[in-house]
């Protein structure tokens, strides 16, 4: 994607406007209006996070009932990405995207006026179907839109404002919490709905015209071997991702003796790092070779995952925590660029589906591995997740040759 030329006398006039160029220009305005609304929405999604919290405060429910009401949720969240995926090659990314976040706001509605337990694990069920249709569709928009180039620097500066939209919008979720829950279903449907009319009005529809549209079906998308391994080494990427939401907290609070507090404060540097690096570094992340490149993010998060066995103190899991943290800073851009160089355009949507798949995977099987390695110890955990980290790596590293081919 060309940029403009600049004009000026002095080449030193336009030095510094260059230089935000690099980061952030040379994208087209689609790409930003899909940017926005991705923010707008990770702003507003304020109920997923704080559920448990609803359903056993406001609700009355046990913890063994709301925990089977948020795994109703993950099972939802499975076939999601199976039916985006194909949604979004056969109706098109722009209409499956609002779709998705108009049917999101309805489920959130109904899920916060539900009193009885069937109503509940409906609303959560629907919910958890509707609530991430958009991601495929997302992703496949970056990648129609994007000319290959510039695309891991896109991808990660998606995740840049996902990760801005996340830590203030659960700034704001505990405020309205404490001030009745009923606004935290108002306010993130709606953040669904203006997701939905922006990408809607400013992004026009990039599905593949023609009989091209229309493709294989999800088996095509299975029969591609290349495609298939590198979801696997994605899985593995999800499972150390998703104990930093499931394990991390009951292991450092529970094991290690670390506040909630300190807990907070250390992991409060995850997003404050992605925040100040991720645009930074993105462009330079960009001009690497691929399946190198994410092959070292994820020995980094190994490596950093790996080390909180031995955190003892806040400055210790503060340690730990930049390190993993940069090994995600690296993989965020670089995994969407690849699926986007494995995926033909008109089956973008289920290899995007497929590459969603192993993240809502990952959602179920992180805390169902890492619980019962946690009751044998940090060590068991921790060691083994690095372990992950590494054969991730390995795995990626094996598979460098034949993405550079595609």
């Amino acid at each position: 994607m060309s940029t403009a030329t600049s004009s000026g006398p002095s080449p030193r006039v336009v030095k510094k406007p260059a230089f935000v160029r690099s980061k952030l220009g040379g994208l087209p305005r689609p790409f930003w209006a899909l940017w926005t609304g991705t923010l707008v929405n990770r702003l507003g999604s304020v109920v997923v996070p704080f559920t448990g919290v609803y359903l056993t405060q406001e609700r009355g429910l046990s913890v063994t009932a709301a925990g089977l009401v948020i795994g109703v949720y993950g099972v939802g969240s499975l076939v999601s990405q199976i039916l985006a995926g194909v949604l979004t090659d056969r109706v098109g990314r722009r209409a499956t995207l609002a779709g998705g976040m108009l049917a999101t706001a309805a489920a959130l509605l109904a899920l916060g006026y539900s009193t009885s337990m069937p109503a509940i694990l409906a609303s959560m069920a629907v919910l958890g179907v509707v609530t991430d249709v958009y991601r495929p569709a997302s992703n496949a928009m970056v990648a129609d839109l994007v000319d290959p180039e510039e695309r891991p620097r896109a991808y990660g500066l998606l995740f840049w404002g996902i990760n801005i939209g996340y830590a203030l919008g659960m700034t704001a979720g505990g405020w309205l919490a404490e001030r009745g829950f009923t606004w935290l279903f108002w306010i993130d449907a709606l953040s669904s709905v203006l997701f939905a009319v922006l990408v809607w009005r400013a992004v026009p529809e990039t599905r593949p015209a023609g009989r091209e549209a229309v493709g294989g079906g999800f088996g095509e998308v299975l029969r591609d071997r290349l495609m298939v391994a590198f979801t696997l080494v994605v899985l593995g990427d999800a499972l150390m991702y998703m104990q930093t939401v499931s394990m991390l907290p009951v292991a450092i609070t529970r094991v290690a003796g670390l506040t909630p507090g300190q807990l907070g404060v250390a992991m409060a540097l995850n997003g404050v790092l992605i925040v100040v690096v991720q645009p930074l570094v993105s462009d330079w992340l960009g001009r690497r070779d691929p399946a190198r490149t994410f092959a070292l993010g994820l020995a980094v998060m190994g490596l950093g995952f790996a080390m909180t066995a031995f955190v003892t103190s806040t400055l210790w899991l503060a340690v730990t925590i930049v390190v993993w943290t940069a090994g995600e800073i690296v993989t965020a851009g670089i995994a969407g660029s690849i699926l986007a160089t494995l995926a033909p355009p008109h089956l973008r949507g289920r290899y995007s589906g497929l590459f969603g798949l192993a993240w809502s995977a990952a959602m179920v099987l992180a805390p169902a591995l890492g619980g019962p390695l946690l009751e044998i110890g940090p060590e068991a955990l921790w060691f083994t997740i690095g372990g992950v980290g590494l054969v991730s790596a390995a795995g990626m590293l094996a598979l460098g040759p034949a993405i550079r081919r595609r």
